[in-house]
């Protein structure tokens, strides 16, 4: 079967309709580039980057972010957290390689936006990893700055590729190849029409632990792609990038980023000990200009107990997002002959419609 979407195999996760492109690109705004490394045999990485804005450096937004298992790293991540703001462009890529994409960053910023060459001013670039050592090469340093900045000049909104691109190139996932994944959902808040999108970069789990709209069916799948598995306690991790519309206060972006956590363990996650469950979120909702020329600004927000909705819709999108990094991610095979299979989605779909034909006789 052609790999695709969950959503295309017929299978829905949860209740809210997703946005127009089932991605974090339904929120107006916000873009998404890949550069993807998959040569010879021993390389198989690359970088995705998410522009929140074209101008995210003078046009800051509201963000915060929650972590559930730290082994694992967000650059900047500080900073966003103590300040409430994201002034940066996102960046995703291998571990190994967060330096240089940090560096790349701050030069492309620097060079961008006069403000912070003229003034001298600094900024700490947002740029998150996963280990993509099973099946790279990390030592060898492949991501440079020029694949940073084609990134960036790649980012689109609308459709992007998913799975086994950019950065995603060598994730794995529940023992499946997994890598980008992205969802949406739409939610109605006092008759308003607001924008969940979430994109994932993930690289955790074991195969019996996948789960499926809440079905077991990694437990299936074992049994008949289970001969395969990637060395030991290699389990981490996933960063999870949450967009939203809804104006919110950086206190509850922190909330929604923590039902994001409950995602992640609907899909399977147990948040083992070398795994990095890191999730970032941000608003577009207000928008906080750098040259405030008056010592305060007003801000919208939605009040804590109209937020439900968001947090339900947020846990759809993030478990979706994590499926899709497999269902479009086929096999792979590299450094030293490492090998990952695909996700067999002949048999993700067969397993699920059993599953739900017995519910539905109960």
């Amino acid at each position: 079967m052609k790999r695709c979407s969950i959503r295309d195999l017929g299978i829905k996760i949860g209740k809210f309709p997703m946005g127009q492109y089932n991605n974090i690109t339904d929120v107006k705004g916000v873009k998404v580039g890949h550069v993807t490394l998959n040569e010879g045999e021993d390389t198989r990485t690359g970088v995705t980057v998410i522009m929140p804005n074209d101008k995210i450096f003078n046009n800051k937004l509201i963000a915060n972010s929650f972590i559930l298992n730290g082994a694992g790293e967000v650059s900047g991540l500080i900073q966003i957290n103590e300040w409430g703001l994201l002034e940066t462009p996102i960046a995703l890529t291998n571990t190994m390689s967060i330096g240089r994409v940090t560096n790349a960053l701050s030069k492309w910023m620097s060079k961008k936006f006069e403000k912070i060459w003229n003034s001298r001013d600094v900024i700490i670039p947002v740029v998150g990893e996963c280990d993509d050592s099973f099946l790279n090469d990390t030592n060898a340093f492949k991501v440079r700055s020029e694949h940073v900045e084609q990134a960036i000049k790649n980012a689109e909104s609308g459709i992007f590729p998913q799975g086994s691109v950019g950065a995603g190139t060598g994730m794995i996932c529940c023992d499946f190849k997994a890598g980008i994944g992205s969802a949406s959902r739409m939610v109605k808040i006092e008759n308003i029409d607001y924008t969940i999108g979430v994109l994932v970069l993930s690289n955790f789990g074991e195969m019996e632990d996948l789960r499926v709209d809440g079905y077991p069916i990694g437990r299936t799948l074992a049994k008949h792609q289970g001969n395969y598995r990637r060395r030991i306690d290699n389990y981490g991790s996933i960063i999870c990038v949450i967009a939203t519309d809804i104006p919110a206060s950086p206190h509850q972006i922190q909330k929604i980023c923590k039902r994001g956590a409950l995602g992640i363990g609907r899909a399977g996650s147990y948040a083992a000990h070398g795994s990095g469950e890191i999730i970032l979120g941000f608003s577009t909702g207000n928008v906080i200009h750098h040259e405030n020329k008056k010592p305060h600004y007003k801000m919208s927000i939605i009040i804590d107990n109209h937020l439900n909705q968001a947090y339900s819709a947020c846990i759809e999108a993030v478990e979706e997002a994590i499926l899709n990094s497999m269902t479009y991610s086929d096999d792979m095979t590299g450094i030293e002959g490492s090998f990952v299979p695909g996700l067999d989605l002949d048999l993700l779909k067969k397993c699920y419609d059993q599953y739900k034909k017995s519910e539905e006789k109960l």
